[in-house]
């Protein structure tokens, strides 16, 4: 897998004035092994192309996202204590649970951030689609299905607690830590 962060041009000759945090174009590749279909193939060389210019950056997934630290071994069959625990890198807006990448649509990682923030408060599914979707004119039970959905792709943890009659929060047992710096 691949990261490639392009930022925005700048016109020639000027220099910023302090160490760029404009907007970059984040694309991620998620190769199989075996051999790139032609037009895929055109992409990466474009890519290594914008690189190479100095127009972006291309990184692997390990210059991202380190690899899990070998923990002490666990005793044979015990299940790593580890598996459970949901990392938020928000600098690459991924979501890790135990050593698997959890893919996740821009509103879930959103509200699952947004939770992740605010332990222990419950929010109005209102309140919710306030601040993580941004107006409240929708559907409240589309708080609900994005809810589920993140529960699923989740390993159907429940890290999302429904408090029945108000809306969600995080579950107090919730084993997540957002990292800001990644």
């Amino acid at each position: 897998m691949s990261v490639v962060a392009i930022p925005t041009r700048r016109h020639p000759g000027t220099r910023p004035a302090r160490p760029r945090t404009g907007p970059t174009l984040t694309i991620t590749l998620d190769l199989v092994p075996g051999p790139l279909s032609p037009r895929l193939a055109r992409l990466v060389q474009l890519l290594g192309e914008l690189a190479e210019s100095g127009e972006g950056q291309l990184r692997t997934v390990e210059d991202v996202v380190p690899a899990p630290r070998a923990a002490a071994s666990p005793a044979a069959g015990a299940p790593s204590a580890d598996a459970a625990h949901v990392r938020i890198l928000a600098g690459s807006r991924m979501v890790r649970q135990g050593d698997r990448l959890v893919p996740l649509t821009r509103i879930e990682y959103e509200l699952l951030l947004f939770l992740a923030e605010r332990p222990r408060r419950v929010f109005t599914r209102l309140q919710l689609l306030s601040s993580v979707w941004g107006y409240e004119h929708a559907v409240a039970r589309t708080v609900d299905v994005h809810v589920r959905r993140l529960r699923a792709k989740l390993d159907g943890s429940e890290l999302v607690t429904t408090v029945y009659g108000v809306g969600y929060r995080l579950a107090d047992e919730a084993r997540i830590s957002v990292d800001h710096s990644r």
